[in-house]
């Protein structure tokens, strides 16, 4: 996949490198052209110094071809803005913005752009959002059996009764976090984009659930 990231920052930066490292190519923007140092000589990806909503400066890194867009500068306005031009204006997939303010985040994540607060700022929440291909654990008891994760699913399950996925999956989901807010499963609710699916399982059922989910419901049976 290809992945154009806004801000060459400390957090930038790993994102660039470990993305880099996972297989994708990666561009990244900043406006000052001496934060790519952070990048390091290894990081083979592209660099371009401009303004990152920007539609020109957008372009010239690739988000035309791009599956995913990470907005993580300094400026909570800046990355709410480019995030929904890259989402609106060019149709990436998978779109996330870093907010300093807690109270915004919550806001812009109403208006279909995933989140990520400074107050609970970890790499691995922003690559959940960004690759959002497989389970990733988020809670495990001490001994690591058993596990809570957020299991990524299928677009075809939109509009499907949440049920119908526990069906198919054979386990029960914890919670589902929607428009930034933990909801309890109910018996008629329904999945809707943007749904945060967390499962609590054993750890060797991880790469089952995870194909269930990957699964369309025609061939779940739904």
């Amino acid at each position: 996949m290809h992945i154009v990231i806004m801000g060459c920052g400390r957090v930038g930066s790993a994102l660039a490198r470990t993305l880099e490292k996972q297989g994708h190519s990666v561009a990244v923007i900043d406006q000052d052209p001496t934060a790519f140092r952070r990048l390091g000589a290894g990081f083979n990806g592209r660099r371009v110094t401009g303004v990152g909503f920007d539609q020109d400066t957008l372009k010239e890194a690739g988000i035309e071809e791009a599956g995913a867009f990470a907005a993580v500068s300094s400026g909570d306005n800046s990355n709410i803005i480019a995030a929904r031009v890259a989402r609106e204006n060019f149709g990436v997939e998978h779109v996330a913005a870093r907010i300093y303010d807690p109270r915004r985040a919550e806001v812009y994540q109403r208006l279909g752009i995933p989140t990520v607060a400074t107050v609970r700022w970890t790499a691995d929440q922003m690559l959940r959002r960004l690759l959002p291909s497989g389970a990733e654990p988020v809670w495990q008891d001490p001994s690591g059996s058993v596990q809570l994760a957020e299991v990524a699913f299928a677009p075809s399950w939109i509009g499907h009764r949440l049920s119908e996925l526990e069906e198919a999956a054979g386990v029960r989901v914890a919670f589902v976090t929607r428009v930034g807010e933990g909801t309890l499963p109910t018996p008629q609710m329904v999945v809707q984009e943007g749904d945060l699916v967390h499962v609590m399982l054993r750890r060797n059922e991880l790469t089952a659930v995870e194909a269930a989910f990957a699964k369309a419901p025609e061939e779940a049976g739904h």
